[in-house]
């Protein structure tokens, strides 16, 4: 667990501990769905850049494409402020 690390003619002695990463966000969505587009409404405001909140969004309407619908994500337009989101699929279904 004890390392000596040499930087720039000077070392360093480090030691590695464990540490717990913190959990993720869960929560729920509301959705109305319309032919390719689908409206998400009341998504909380979380400590998350936007570009992650929108990443999270289309991995989720993505990944329930074995599940109950989804498929292959053409856009996903995300407005923080609001809480809402469009998530345009690439075919309708």
């Amino acid at each position: 667990s004890k390392h000596c690390v040499k930087l720039d003619n000077r070392t360093a002695n480090v030691t590695v501990k464990p540490f717990e990463l913190d959990m993720g966000f869960q929560f729920e969505l509301h959705v109305t769905v319309s032919g390719k587009k689908i409206n998400v409404s009341e998504i909380p405001e979380l400590p998350i850049p936007k570009d992650w909140m929108r990443d999270k969004l289309e991995l989720h309407f993505y990944k329930t494409e074995q599940a109950a619908g989804g498929g292959e994500i053409e856009n996903v337009t995300y407005t923080r402020g609001s809480g809402t989101a469009v998530i345009t699929f690439l075919k309708p279904g």
